[in-house]
């Protein structure tokens, strides 16, 4: 039976609500808790999993709502409870907090901070790019982190940007690093000599991290969300990004990342590539490469970018060679030989689907079900941080049942050879995901052996040893439990085919010289001091990520952001209007 609350006017941020929501659900007796805010949207995601009620329907943006399937009415009171203490400790926190760096208004937080020349905007999709247009007005650069957010809003801020001077990372930017500041799901390395633009998060992350663990760092690496590439936003954040880096003196070597653009942008990148005389490695990850240039080299894997990109720096000819791990003792049968992924991080899922697809051939189902990066034959890659997985749930960086549920599925599977996990630690990720994940890595193990079977769980650890969650901890951890740690994405999924008997072929490839036509790389002086001075930020939503911020001793004011006008999206782009307008008359 479900039954609902509704707490009015008592905003708080969604990761909250869905962890909460994981925590109540376990309470004997309850068969399920979800926990949002009352936005259309969310409403949405309520009906869509089953839990729609009438009381529903009268919610507002600003109110949390609760809704409780359980036989027993006594657990909603329980629940109920539960809920009060975790929303009173949040407000005791604030009155503690708010002795540092606080502001719930634009005006508050301009007045609090000190220079800023950067928002860090985490607040649901469908005001992100109201509040981005107040950062842009107030000649800050904008790192949107929230997704959801339409395109055609996504065109209007980033040609806004470039008007002003301005950079805008994102909608959907999960990671970035702008002058050894880590910006929202990123790994802490080292400052260096390599300059990265990224469209995407956890590709970032592997770069970044197998970059710092070779030696070399990072000072910069610019995120500008997936859909920068684009026909219609046309790159404008990442040619901006090309020609900071290029004009920065810290830069040795630029390495753009990014999944395959539309052509006549990819045409676009290259070109303006092309008029750099710094070295260039770029990784279009999906598309195999077929040639390299002699100032571009044209990398096929994420391992592979990182390691030219740390020889180019070095001074070394480019001299990649992929490598995987034998000697992995299992006893397969000749039904077993299927390879599947469950992955944290989109572009790595990407990058696996891809070495089997190019590897294997193509065995894709016609058709890939809602939900997986590639499915064909006993194969499947899976990216759990989907829409499909985490509506109303926390991302599989957070939270683990996901992969505990689909490890323990797929060990039945009598055609099941090869398991892989990726394991991305830093800062948004979970305190200790490897202990969460190693007791059923270590019953699945155990159990395919009572039944007579054998099959190998791959694992990986994105991460350095400067991250809080301790690398080698998370390491050794997996290993106890009986998993293969594997150093690389790259490593893991070619030792996965390796054993099924399939060999992963690297690219060989020719350099041919292109013609290219002359491109103005100048930029803009505020882009310029964005990327070499550590920014002053203004973080709207998320704690956690101001959090971080000061544990890396930059300046940051935390913007406690709710809704205004009772979430009405209409009302509030009025009254932005009228603001702005206001602003200018005086």
């Amino acid at each position: 039976m479900l039954h609902t609350i509704i707490k009015e006017n008592t905003y708080q941020d969604s990761i909250v609500l869905m962890l909460l929501s994981n925590k109540l659900s376990a309470i004997e007796g309850v068969n399920k808790v979800s926990i949002m805010m009352g936005t259309p949207a969310n409403k949405d995601i309520f009906k869509s999993s089953g839990l729609r009620t009438l009381e529903l329907e009268g919610a507002k943006p600003n109110d949390i709502v609760i809704v409780i399937d359980t036989d027993d009415a006594a657990k909603v009171d329980e629940v109920n409870q539960a809920v009060e203490a975790e929303l009173k400790g949040k407000a005791e926190d604030g009155v503690q907090e708010q002795k540092q760096n606080e502001a719930s208004n634009w005006d508050r937080a301009l007045e609090l901070a000190k220079n800023p020349n950067l928002a860090l905007i985490s607040i649901p999709g469908q005001y992100a790019a109201m509040e981005a247009e107040n950062a842009l007005n107030n000649n800050l650069n904008v790192f949107m982190f929230s997704d959801n957010v339409a395109k055609e809003d996504e065109v209007r801020l980033k040609k806004l940007a470039q008007e002003k001077g301005l950079l805008v990372m994102g909608p959907d930017c999960g990671t970035g690093i702008i002058h050894g500041l880590p910006l929202a799901f990123t790994n802490i390395v080292n400052e260096g000599r390599i300059g990265i633009v990224g469209a995407s998060g956890t590709g970032i992350q592997e770069v970044t991290t197998i970059i710092n663990r070779e030696g070399e760092g990072v000072t910069n690496a610019i995120g500008t969300g997936g859909r920068d590439l684009s026909t219609e936003v046309n790159a404008i954040t990442m040619l901006d990004s090309i020609k900071a880096l290029n004009q920065d003196p810290s830069v040795k070597v630029i390495t753009v990342i990014s999944k395959p653009p539309a052509k006549e942008v990819e045409e676009k990148v290259l070109n303006t590539l092309r008029n750099i005389e710094k070295p260039v490695v770029t990784l279009f990850l999906g598309a195999k490469p077929t040639y390299t240039e002699a100032n571009i080299y044209h990398a096929y894997t994420l391992e592979e970018a990182a390691r030219v990109s740390v020889q180019l720096t070095n001074d070394e000819s480019p001299n990649y060679k992929p490598s995987l791990l034998e000697n992995i003792s299992v006893n397969l049968t000749a039904k077993q030989d299927g390879i599947k992924g469950y992955y944290s991080g989109g572009t790595l899922a990407s990058e696996a689907a891809m070495l089997v697809k190019d590897t294997l051939g193509d065995i894709a189902a016609e058709l890939t079900p809602e939900g997986y990066v590639f499915k064909g034959g006993n194969h499947e890659i899976i990216d759990l941080g989907d829409d499909v997985y985490t509506q109303g749930k926390p991302h599989p960086m957070i939270d683990p049942s996901k992969r505990i549920e689909m490890l323990e599925a797929s060990s039945d599977d009598p055609s099941t050879a090869v398991i892989m996990l990726d394991n991305v630690i830093g800062f948004g990720s979970h305190e200790d995901m490897a202990s969460e994940l190693a007791p059923t890595i270590k019953n699945i193990l155990n159990k395919v052996k009572q039944d007579g079977r054998s099959l190998v769980v791959l694992a990986t650890v994105v991460g350095t040893e400067l991250d809080y969650q301790d690398y080698q901890a998370q390491i050794d951890t997996l290993q106890a439990a009986g998993a293969v740690v594997c150093e690389t994405n790259d490593q893991m999924v070619r030792t996965a085919l390796n054993l099924i008997g399939s060999k992963v072929e690297q690219p060989q490839l020719e350099v041919k010289t292109i013609d290219t036509q002359v491109v103005d790389l100048t930029v803009d002086e505020k882009v310029m001091n964005l990327i070499n001075v550590k920014p002053s930020v203004i973080n709207i939503g998320l704690k956690s990520f101001t959090e971080a911020i000061q544990t890396s001793g930059a300046d940051v004011v935390q913007f406690n952001w709710k809704p205004i006008a009772g979430g009405d999206e209409k009302l509030i782009k009025v009254l932005q209007f009228l603001n702005h307008f206001e602003g200018e008359t005086v």
